[in-house]
C-alpha cells in the first residue's frame, strides 16, 4: 500500500503537524489539509498507483501529457446544543449545520486553476443564522496561479479567492470549525528556496451574505504582509486596516502592525511551539501597544498502551490596562482559527491569561479520545472579556477580579473509514469570580455531534 493511503488509514491517531504535537480535536480533519489546494497528488501519475484505493481515480485524472485534474469533496453535518450561552445572557440554543465543499484543481504545465464552491445551511439557529452559520451556495475558493523557476528555487504568483492558514493560525486561520470557513480575495506570491519559504500577501476578507452568490470582499478590512518559514522557525509581519473597529464603547479607524516569531520542533517524542507577537499602530487617535506570548509543550508515548499524547499550553494576551493613557493595549487576534480554545470557546484571545492541559489516546480500531481542561484569567482588570471575533461580551464594570472561569472538555472520534469520521464532544464552562460579579454567571454547557466525509 502506498504511503499516501497508509497515512489516510491511520489518520485517526494524534498527528504531528507543523512541528507541534497536539491531541486530536473532534472538529479537525485528521489527514487531508483544510485548504485542499496545498495537497500534492502528482505521485499518482503512475496508473497502477491509482488502483490501490477507490479515490485514486478522482485524485489524479490525466487530461494530456502535461495536464491533469484533482478533485474531492467534504460533506459535513454537525449538531450543537448549547445551554446558558454567554453564562446565561443568551437563550439556550440547538442547531444543525450542514455543508458540502467539492473542489476541482486543474494543472496545465506550470499554470493552475483551483475552484471550490460551498453549500452551507443552518437550521434552528437563534435568533437567526449569521455569516459563520450559513452562506447557502457560493464560491468559497477560486484562484489561478503560475509557478516560475527562479534561480535554484521557485516562485508562484496567485490571484483570486482562497483560504489562508499561517503557522499556528493564531492571527490568520481558516475558521474551519464553524460552518462557513473564512476566505480572502487578493494576491499572493510564494517563493521557496530549499528549506526556506516566503509568502507575500495583500488580501481582503470575504464576508458571507445571507443569500446564494452574494459573498463579497470586505470594504472596511484589509490584510497585507510577509510570512517566512525556516526549519524550526517562522518570522512574519502582518499589516491590518479596519475602518470600523470597535473596542469597548469606542469606534474608529484602526491601522495595526504585527511582528511575530514562532519557534517549533520535536525530538525524542517531545515537541514544542513558542510564539510571540508585538503590535503597534493607531486606533481612533490613540497609539497601539499590545502583545501576546504562547507556549506549548507536548510529549507522546507511542509504545505505551493507548499511545497517549499530552500537551500543556500557556497563553498571555494583553489587554487595555489604562484606558486614559492614550495607548490601546488590547491585542487584536485579526483572523484567528474558529474554535480557539477547543470545542466550547465562549472567550477569545484578547485580554486573557490561559492554561490548557490536554491528553489524547488511541483506543484502537479507529477510535481516539481526548480530555482537556482550561482556566482563564483577565490580563488587565480595566479591560473586559471578548469572544473569538473580538466583540466585547462582558465589560469590566467595577470588578477587580481576574478569574474568568474554568472549562472541561471530552471528545471521542471514530475513523470509520479513511474518508468518514464520526465524533462527539461534551464541554462545560464554570464561571469565575469576575463573571459572577459582572452579571449572569450560569454554567455553560455544549454537546456536539458530527459526521464528516472527506476525500
Amino acid at each position: 500500500m502506498p504511503s499516501k493511503w497508509l497515512a489516510l488509514a491511520v489518520g485517526c491517531l494524534p498527528a504531528l503537524a507543523q512541528g507541534q504535537t497536539k491531541p486530536h480535536e473532534a472538529w479537525q480533519a485528521p489527514t487531508l489539509t483544510i485548504t485542499r489546494y496545498d495537497e500534492d497528488w502528482s505521485d499518482l501519475a503512475d496508473p497502477t498507483a491509482r488502483d490501490d484505493h477507490w479515490t485514486g481515480r478522482f485524485k489524479y485524472v490525466p487530461l494530456a501529457p502535461d495536464a491533469y485534474l484533482t478533485s474531492g469533496i467534504e460533506i459535513r453535518v454537525r449538531n450543537e446544543n448549547n445551554w446558558n450561552p454567554v453564562w446565561g445572557d443568551a437563550p439556550d440554543d440547538g442547531y444543525v449545520w450542514t455543508r458540502a465543499m467539492p473542489y476541482a484543481d486543474l494543472h496545465v504545465g506550470r499554470a493552475r486553476a483551483f475552484v471550490q464552491p460551498i453549500a452551507a445551511y443552518a437550521a434552528s439557529v437563534k435568533p437567526s443564522a449569521g455569516p459563520i452559520n450559513q452562506t447557502r451556495v457560493d464560491l468559497l475558493q477560486g484562484f489561478a496561479d503560475i509557478a516560475l523557476p527562479v534561480g535554484g528555487g521557485g516562485l508562484t504568483l496567485r490571484a483570486g479567492r482562497q483560504m489562508l492558514s499561517l503557522g499556528s493560525e493564531r492571527l490568520v486561520g481558516t475558521r474551519y470549525g464553524p460552518n462557513v470557513p473564512l476566505a480572502f480575495d487578493g494576491f499572493r506570491a510564494l517563493a521557496q528556496f530549499g528549506d526556506i519559504k516566503l509568502s507575500l500577501l495583500a488580501v481582503r476578507p470575504v464576508t458571507p451574505g445571507p443569500k446564494s452568490f452574494d459573498d463579497r470582499r470586505s470594504r472596511a478590512k484589509s490584510l497585507w504582509g510577509a510570512y517566512a518559514s525556516l526549519p524550526g522557525l517562522d518570522l512574519y509581519y502582518l499589516g491590518y486596516r479596519n475602518a470600523n473597529a470597535r473596542y469597548g464603547n469606542e469606534t474608529g479607524s484602526e491601522v495595526r502592525h504585527s511582528i511575530g516569531a514562532r519557534a517549533f520542533g520535536s525530538a525524542q517524542h517531545w515537541s514544542w511551539n513558542v510564539e510571540g507577537v508585538a503590535q503597534f499602530g493607531r486606533f481612533s487617535g490613540r497609539s497601539i501597544g499590545a502583545w501576546t506570548l504562547a507556549i506549548e509543550g507536548g510529549r507522546s508515548w507511542p509504545e505505551a498502551p493507548l499511545s497517549p499524547n499530552a500537551t500543556l499550553r500557556f497563553n498571555i494576551v494583553s489587554g487595555d490596562g489604562n484606558a486614559g493613557n492614550g495607548t490601546l493595549g488590547t491585542f487584536n487576534a485579526l483572523f484567528p482559527k474558529g474554535k480557539y480554545f477547543g470545542e466550547l470557546s465562549p472567550v477569545g484571545p484578547y485580554n486573557i491569561v490561559s492554561l490548557n492541559p490536554a491528553i489524547a489516546v488511541s483506543l484502537g480500531k479507529g477510535l481516539s479520545a481526548g480530555l482537556a481542561g482550561m482556566a482563564y484569567w483577565r490580563y488587565a482588570t480595566t479591560d473586559g472579556v471578548y469572544d473569538i471575533p473580538g466583540t466585547l461580551i462582558r465589560a469590566p464594570g467595577t470588578s477587580s477580579a481576574r478569574f474568568i472561569g474554568k472549562q472541561a472538555e471530552a471528545t471521542l472520534a471514530w475513523q470509520v473509514t479513511p474518508e468518514l469520521e464520526l465524533s462527539t464532544s461534551l464541554s462545560a464552562f464554570v464561571s469565575g469570580t469576575f463573571i459572577r460579579e459582572t452579571g449572569s454567571g450560569r454554567t455553560i454547557a455544549m454537546l456536539g455531534f458530527e459526521s464528516n466525509f472527506r476525500f
